[in-house]
């Protein structure tokens, strides 16, 4: 039974970054309830209170909201983008508390409205267009906005529904998105051209920012991605210059502050080099929820992610976020040939007794994200060595013998 003094916190979707959000809430005395997509999602596995619904059913986010003879929620945010703004809307206006609200959460719903608004800010984003629907005409723009790419590729993005390397696709010809092309034309997704930026890295910044205004970063961190997904995350970033740094965090709050952002966004950047050789970080993607750029904090920083989602959102103090070692890296267990992942947990125990293990009690399936090792000390390479190693046990692989 909900305590009447422990706020209400609801949350849209029943995946791994909802069952994270348990442990923080539980140490915060906040309730969590959460809408799950069916009753074995990795949050409905640890929540007590998971309603079974989908995200686009109006129904069931107004009784996760309101819950018929039950205690309405102080606020309402979520664990990913894919909710019906319309409805968001009218919660807003009916006095709901919805974080991030509807006007900024649509900036990670939308590429082009994301890439308008960006612009709008003078935050530094690749060169950019949004393509027309009308084929001919799209592929028309398309090889003029080929003709100035300097290597002559660009990528093509779908607007919406997107991520982890999906309706993503490098082209060097217009034909080379004719399915696309003829989808938009059907009414399909809109879809935008980029200049396929020759970065260096991939970095990425968090920010959390609470209603009242207070906002806080954490240090910026590299992300390596393997087959458009994210494998291992470095915090903070190595060798980054501490200008750029501040460039980088001084562009994600200011990105934060104008589209109104309140609970966590994550930044996602390219270092690349600028005109004159010198790097700069340009705009990536935006993901305005705790993000998996961010799981290192859970363990690496004074304050996690989660916990931090959950004070913004119910607009309390921020928490410090600085971090708890020289260098913690956090490896994502893509798929395994185990049949259960807890199998590993001796040999992970014995051989890396440093590692932080969280697994996502998900089904197995090649490439899914199954869980993540985080692992903090002082000597980068060994850290990183110790703890791709972890998560290859994980996977059911047999890591190579490690001498420290």
């Amino acid at each position: 039974m909900t305590s009447p003094a422990a706020p209400v916190v609801a949350v849209v979707g029943g995946g791994q970054l909802a069952r994270m959000m348990a442990p923080a809430a539980a140490e915060l005395g906040v309730h969590l309830r959460v809408l799950v997509e069916d009753a074995t999602t990795s949050a409905a596995q640890v929540v007590v209170d998971a309603p079974v619904g989908g995200a686009a059913d109006e129904a069931a986010i107004r009784a996760l909201v309101a819950p018929a003879g039950g205690t309405a929620a102080d606020v309402l945010t979520f664990e990913h983008e894919h909710v019906p703004n319309t409805l968001l809307a009218d919660l807003v206006e009916h006095g709901t508390p919805v974080r991030p609200g509807p006007h900024a959460l649509v900036q990670a719903q939308d590429k082009i409205v994301m890439r308008r608004r960006l612009t709008e800010l003078g935050a530094p984003c690749p060169r950019w267009a949004a393509l027309p629907s009308d084929p001919d005409a799209a592929r028309d723009a398309l090889a003029a906005f080929l003709a100035d790419a300097p290597d002559g590729a660009a990528v093509v993005k779908t607007a919406r529904g997107g991520y982890d390397g999906k309706g993503v696709r490098v082209v060097t010809a217009a034909t080379d998105v004719d399915d696309w092309l003829d989808a938009h034309a059907a009414g399909g997704p809109e879809l935008l051209v980029e200049a396929k930026v020759p970065f260096t890295r991939e970095l990425a910044v968090l920010v959390a920012r609470r209603p009242s205004g207070e906002v806080r970063t954490w240090p910026v961190v590299e992300s390596v991605q393997r087959d458009g997904v994210c494998a291992e995350v470095i915090a903070p970033a190595p060798d980054l210059d501490d200008a750029l740094a501040a460039a980088a965090r001084d562009t994600a709050v200011a990105i934060a502050e104008g589209l109104d952002v309140t609970g966590v966004l994550a930044v996602e950047m390219f270092e690349a080099p600028g005109a004159d050789g010198t790097p700069e970080v340009l705009v990536n993607e935006l993901a305005m929820r705790p993000h998996n750029s961010g799981h290192w904090t859970i363990d690496g920083a004074v304050t996690s992610q989660f916990e931090q989602h959950l004070r913004a959102v119910l607009d309390l103090p921020l928490g410090a976020t600085e971090p708890v070692a020289r260098w913690t890296v956090m490896a994502n267990v893509l798929g395994s040939t185990l049949d259960r992942l807890t199998d590993a947990l001796p040999a992970v125990g014995e051989r890396y007794p440093e590692a932080r293990v969280n697994l996502y009690g998900k089904g197995i399936r090649a490439g899914r994200k199954l869980g993540h090792v985080n692992v903090s000390g002082d000597d980068l390479a060994a850290v990183r060595r110790r703890a791709a190693a972890a998560a290859a046990l994980l996977r059911g692989e047999t890591p190579p013998n490690e001498e420290d």
